[in-house]
């Protein structure tokens, strides 16, 4: 998967024109009432919240359907994932990491364990491949119960080996929210901001901490919406956003590599991003828990962001699948 980090390069298609144009004539509840198959489709999904669609830089579709609205903050539950992952790429480029080769219990001060957790790296953190104690699911709740998230899985015997299977696992991403911090001196809530929020505009309110005051990494952030949509359009220009570059361009590109795959929906993975094709595009996106999902289409110029209900679950089988057939048609429709 390719990105352009120069969007002024770019020259949209004809049919991007068509869609972009609308937008700049038409309000959003003017495109909702068009003939879109695909708003058809959404206002059936009763879990579904909010969704902005943007194509070629522009706002061409948002609706909130429930919720909050479109500028109101909503959890987005694991897309934290993704924007933790950008947060690194911003990291290793102002030299607070290394690399992602940097062994992770040097990086947080911790002795070694004589087994595969010397092993673990910031890479294998970032593609879900640490071997670490897994923390989400049935194990979330006892792991956020305990005196200490770092503890709890640091000191824990591995359940597989660095660069080995994919282990879906909150808890890594919360040991990389936690080197971040140690190493930058700055709280998980401020790294945000100053490095992403603040350039984008955006709101990012305080979330979860754990019992020593670290923000919780891969879960339990709020954006609204539209903020979220503009990390997406962020994203698809290079990591760029109003002539500042907020990511490294090759930051991007990297974390679209796949590493690992999803044993449930059979998807790819890279750092933070689940990586698809729909369409005959390829699709990089984060997903959370209730159906929130930020998904970035470089071929279709398009940002699709869906925020829904957070606390009903969202299965690959159950409503994730009608969300992902919903972001299919719009990739379509395109």
């Amino acid at each position: 998967m390719s990105i352009d980090p120069d969007p002024a390069t770019r020259r949209p298609s004809r049919r991007a024109v068509l869609w972009g144009g609308a937008a700049l004539v038409a309000t959003p509840a003017v495109l909702a009432a068009q003939s879109s198959d695909f708003a058809a489709r959404a206002e059936g999904l009763d879990q579904l919240h909010a969704l902005v669609v943007r194509r070629g830089g522009e706002e061409v579709f948002a609706r909130a359907y429930r919720g909050d609205g479109l500028d109101r903050v909503a959890n987005v539950k694991s897309v934290s994932k993704t924007l933790v992952a950008l947060l690194t790429g911003i990291a290793l480029e102002r030299g607070a990491i290394e690399s992602v080769d940097a062994r992770v219990l040097p990086l947080l001060g911790r002795p070694a364990t004589g087994d595969a957790r010397d092993d673990v790296t910031v890479g294998h953190l970032l593609s879900m491949q640490a071997g670490l104690v897994r923390t989400s699911g049935a194990s979330y709740g006892n792991w956020v119960s305990s005196g200490d998230w770092v503890d709890y899985i640091l000191d824990r015997e591995p359940e597989g080996q660095p660069g080995g299977r994919f282990i879906y696992s909150t808890g890594g991403w919360h040991i990389l929210g936690a080197v971040l911090s140690r190493l930058t001196g700055q709280s998980l809530l401020a790294l945000t901001r100053d490095w992403m929020a603040d350039p984008l505009g955006i709101v990012v309110p305080p979330w979860v901490r754990d019992p020593q005051g670290r923000y919780l990494g891969g879960n339990e952030m709020a954006l609204s919406p539209r903020g979220l949509s503009r990390v997406g359009q962020m994203v698809l220009d290079g990591g760029r956003w109003q002539g500042e570059q907020v990511v490294p361009a090759e930051w991007i590109a990297r974390s679209w590599e796949p590493r690992a795959r999803s044993p449930w929906s059979g998807d790819r993975y890279g750092y933070g991003w689940f990586l698809t094709t729909m369409d005959g595009a390829e699709v990089a996106y984060g997903r959370g828990y209730g159906g929130q999902m930020l998904a970035v289409v470089p071929a279709r110029e398009m940002v699709i962001c869906v925020t829904s209900d957070p606390m009903q679950p969202a299965r690959s089988d159950g409503y994730f699948g009608d969300l992902r057939d919903l972001v299919a048609q719009i990739v379509a429709e395109a």
